[in-house]
């Protein structure tokens, strides 16, 4: 009897420390089980009120999906960005929505991630490299740009004199918004570039080269600028040197600062981008990875809206009335 009751025990044990370990195994999983309750949105800088859009509707996306959401701001810092992944990578993250901070720089912190099982959703701003990212949710700056340089051309009436101020020059988007804007503009021999400069898609700083720029160049007809903050900047340097009103400015973004003083006649036009459809879009498709899907479209281009004094109506900060 004893003997039968210490079997039975012996048993009953085995199968217990068998079910728990089964039952570990099946709880401890890899990257791929882990840390999904968790995403990350790392945006270069939130010292731009664009970016700052970006970030809060990717996080509150995310926290509707029911997730828990983070924003990490780099300060348009490669080191501090690499910082983030290796404290997003260490914390069980599930995603990370990226707004990268460089081309090239911004790489080896995707693959990091890659490499660790977390999936990167590129939002805005590209890497330069092919199946590193998840997906990048992408504006189709260089077509944007071709229109806006159609009514560049327009508004100067095919002369003239102008600067461009180019944004952060380790961003593609510097130069696709640069390239599809010259190759309308280029074909007017008449229009006359006197300056191209960068700004770093900074109001001050735009501010400040083109108060530089205006005293060797007195006498500009319009200035192109990258980035909406940078025709801010621009238009108070106009202001400041008394030419606000007889230069004519032009930006990218669609941001709240030109979409108003587009409104009130100041600054000429911009090219809408649409900053809280992409974050949505970057929110949910990490959503969708996180419950099994693989297969992503690895661009995914989102079109750019003219918008001018003509048409503001339609348009809000950052997207259309349509959209509110």
């Amino acid at each position: 009897m004893r003997r039968r009751v210490f079997i039975f025990a012996v048993m009953t044990l085995a199968l217990s420390a068998f079910g728990c370990k089964q039952k570990k195994q099946e709880g401890a999983g890899g990257p791929d089980t882990q840390g999904r309750e968790k995403i990350a949105v790392v945006i270069s800088t939130l010292n731009n009120p664009w970016f700052v859009v970006l970030g809060n509707t990717a996080k509150e996306r995310a926290e509707e999906l029911g997730y828990e959401a983070t924003i990490f701001d780099s300060q348009n810092d490669t080191a501090k960005e690499s910082d983030h992944f290796e404290n997003i990578i260490a914390g069980g993250y599930g995603a990370i929505l990226f707004n990268p901070t460089d081309a090239d720089g911004s790489i080896a912190n995707v693959k990091k991630a890659k490499k660790a099982g977390i999936p990167t959703f590129c939002i805005d701003r590209e890497i330069n490299a092919n199946d590193v990212a998840a997906t990048q949710i992408l504006s189709d700056n260089y077509t944007g740009c071709v229109e806006l340089g159609q009514y560049f051309v327009k508004k100067m009436n095919q002369k003239g004199t102008y600067v461009e101020l180019l944004g952060i020059l380790g961003d593609n988007n510097t130069w696709n918004r640069s390239k599809g804007f010259h190759s309308v503009v280029d074909n007017y021999p008449e229009l006359k570039m006197v300056a191209q400069q960068s700004a770093e898609f900074d109001r001050t700083k735009a501010m400040d080269v083109l108060e530089s720029i205006l005293q060797a160049n007195p006498d500009i007809d319009a200035v192109f600028c990258g980035n909406d903050a940078m025709a801010m900047g621009a238009y108070q340097a106009l202001a400041a040197a008394g030419k606000a009103g007889k230069v004519m400015v032009f930006g990218f973004d669609g941001a709240k600062d030109v979409i108003d003083s587009i409104r009130d006649g100041k600054i000429v036009a911009t090219g809408m981008q649409f900053p809280k459809r992409m974050a949505r879009m970057a929110a949910e498709q990490a959503d969708e990875y996180i419950k099994g899907k693989r297969d992503f479209q690895q661009k995914v281009p989102v079109a750019v809206e003219l918008v001018t004094q003509e048409n503001i109506a339609k348009y809000t900060a950052y997207g259309r009335q349509s959209d509110k």
